[in-house]
């Protein structure tokens, strides 16, 4: 029992940074605060809002609260407002709740920052040109405006501020390895449930390719075209006399090694893992009878369907432990791949799984080169 109390200790953690953000807000897990709202699309839009950066980088991390106008029970308000008419937020994500986690992500944020009272979307997917060929893209670029706060979401009073801000997004759910490339905080060793990527490939083509090309003067003359002011304030943006914000947000969760031994110690958070990141657990199907006996007998739970890895379902949504498992047990019979799971117990707290077939991770990612830490 010990080992899954202890994970409930470390869940519970204050989010520092929207408590900087929220001043009369108190959060411990986002995860528990969105019961209020029945709409999947305005419940992952809540999730978003509230969900930390995996890691703290050089650059600024994703923007707070009160930079979005949301701070103060802001964004619960928001969130009223969309649930009593979510055409608009449904006719923005359109197609992306087919599409794959990444894309739907971005949709979410794109109307974020276009809908939230303190900024205002000017571009997205901006492709950066070197004559015929393509550089790569910004995510979004948006600007920071000083609203009144708005009666509606389609009445709003812009007073843009000069500089645009690029914002580049991912979502990312790593599993943590007790065992891998580096030492016990390397980040190499935290890797996706596909085996597809890692944490530090990830950090890597961030920082050596995403975000470096803002400094680029193709970025600079795309970005120029977005800029209010004058043809002088346009023309210092162009010739780099004049910097432009950068910022990168990183939600989602860092699924921790289940251990059945209390007493063995646990795998560190990876290297510029923030304090508030999101935490789960993840274990393999063998091992699942013995954590489901540490488990109090009225818990329930749910596996996750993409794009809804965000926010968890309505607690009416989920099932009784028995039938869960009976899932399980039939989906990983034919080797299935990794599932995310939330489970709930008696104390109404949210707990995120991911279970794995015994023969995980069959590869894993190269790591990079090299990582740098610094820009």
């Amino acid at each position: 029992m010990s080992g899954w109390m202890v994970w409930q200790d470390v869940n519970v953690k204050r989010l520092s940074w929207l408590e900087e953000s929220m001043d009369d807000d108190r959060v411990t897990n986002p995860d528990g605060m969105l019961d209020t709202w029945r709409h999947p699309l305005v419940r992952d839009l809540g999730w978003l809002c509230l969900a930390p950066d995996l890691l703290s980088m050089p650059c600024p991390g994703r923007p707070r609260l009160d930079e979005l106008g949301l701070a103060n029970g802001g964004w619960r308000d928001y969130l009223d407002r969309l649930e009593a008419a979510p055409q608009a937020l449904e006719d923005w994500v359109g197609g992306a709740m087919n599409a794959r986690l990444g894309h739907y992500h971005e949709r979410l944020w794109q109307f974020l920052l276009e809908s939230s009272p303190n900024t205002r979307l000017l571009a997205h997917n901006l492709p950066v040109m070197r004559e015929r060929r393509t550089l790569g893209e910004l995510d979004m670029v948006y600007q920071q405006t000083s609203r009144r706060r708005p009666s509606s979401l389609q009445q709003q009073e812009h007073r843009p501020c000069d500089v645009p801000i690029h914002l580049e997004v991912a979502i990312k759910f790593y599993l943590g390895l007790t065992e891998g490339p580096g030492d016990a905080t390397d980040q190499a060793r935290w890797v996706g449930p596909g085996c597809a990527d890692s944490l530090a490939g990830k950090r890597s083509h961030l920082f050596h390719h995403q975000l470096p090309l803002i400094d680029t003067p193709e970025a600079r003359l795309a970005v120029s075209e977005f800029t209010k002011g004058t043809q002088s304030g346009r023309n210092a943006l162009e010739n780099g006399e004049r910097s432009l914000d950068q910022r990168m947000a990183m939600p989602g969760v860092l699924f921790y090694p289940w251990q059945r031994d209390p007493a063995k110690r646990p795998l560190p958070s990876p290297v510029e893992a923030t304090a508030e990141h999101l935490r789960g657990q993840w274990l393999t199907w063998h091992d699942w009878p013995a954590f489901r006996a540490e488990l109090v007998a009225d818990t329930q739970g749910a596996w996750l369907h993409k794009p809804h890895w965000l926010a968890p379902p309505l607690p009416e949504r989920l099932r009784p432990l028995e039938e869960v498992e009976a899932y399980l047990a039939t989906r990983f019979s034919t080797g299935a791949a990794p599932l995310p799971l939330v489970l709930k117990g008696e104390d109404d707290t949210w707990h995120r799984l991911f279970i794995v077939g015994d023969d995980w991770p069959r590869k894993l990612p190269l790591p990079p080169a090299q990582v740098a830490f610094t820009r």
